[in-house]
């Protein structure tokens, strides 16, 4: 998808840049693959707040989207490339041999009246699902599974991919959007290409109301704020706060958060770049 600037008639229209939607074929999404999506607000079960800046925002419906890609041997043709505002990436709705009707992440190229297909033995074309063990070295995968048969997990936001570099016995190893290098089972499932839609992050939304169309309500900086309230706050005058904190006073900025024991340390062979 590309972007558009507005003619700036409006101070925000001067910043804002929009997707055109030209890749998107359908507009109402699929009634069978839809789900009720209830807003929290950030209030967890007893009705507490937990996440602040949370609320309101425009009503959606959970699209039901196939992680797993388990449907093996049954090839399926894209119907359509659909818009979801629970995610960055794009949709497409496949249409199978049988009848039924699937919605996956939308590959980048992916057009409509495309075959796509899942299964052991499938070629590794864009939009085609298979094991990571019967992938070519230095293909681009997408939506990848941790544990076979769970679903992908990784690389599914737009424009991401990872790259198969190698293979070492039971194990693929891939060098993943953050820049960390891991070992994933051969038996975890990927799909071939990248994720569409990499205009995303261009996007500049030019105006508080359209975070506020998101749900997302304004953030109040801690430097702002009375001691009271965080760490950083009080002071006379424009204080900067000291070391950045949050507002139960751990660092902010750099702080490992990963736990030393965690099991899958051991898959880990390069951890991401520093910023």
């Amino acid at each position: 998808m590309g972007i558009r600037k507005l003619k700036p008639v409006t101070p925000s229209q001067r910043t804002t840049s929009l997707l055109n939607f030209e890749e998107i074929t359908k507009s109402k999404p699929e009634k069978s693959l839809i789900a009720p999506l209830k807003k929290s607000g950030g209030r967890n079960n007893a009705g507490r707040m937990t996440i602040r800046q949370r609320g309101g925002g425009h009503k959606r419906r959970y699209r039901i989207v196939d992680f797993k890609r388990d449907k093996f041997g049954v090839e399926a043709t894209i119907i359509a490339i659909e818009y979801d505002p629970n995610r960055t990436a794009n949709i497409a709705l496949l249409e199978y041999t049988d009848g039924e009707k699937r919605y996956i992440i939308a590959p980048a190229k992916i057009e409509v009246g495309q075959k796509v297909i899942s299964g052991d033995s499938v070629e590794p074309k864009v939009g085609n699902a298979m094991k990571l063990k019967n992938m070519p070295l230095g293909t681009i995968v997408h939506n990848i599974e941790l544990y076979p048969g769970k679903g992908g997990m990784m690389a599914r936001g737009a424009g991401t991919y990872a790259n198969l570099t190698a293979k070492e016995g039971k194990y693929a190893i891939l060098k993943l959007p953050s820049g960390e290098t891991r070992m994933v089972l051969g038996e975890c499932m990927g799909t071939v290409g990248s994720v569409g839609n990499s205009d995303h992050q261009n996007v500049v939304l030019g105006k508080a109301g359209r975070k506020r169309w998101k749900g997302r309500r304004p953030r109040v900086r801690g430097v702002a704020m009375n001691p009271v309230d965080h760490p950083m706050g009080g002071g006379e005058g424009r204080a900067s706060g000291g070391i950045p904190r949050n507002r139960n006073g751990l660092p902010a900025k750099g702080k490992k958060t990963r736990a030393k024991k965690k099991h899958s340390s051991r898959l880990i062979i390069s951890r991401k770049k520093k910023r």
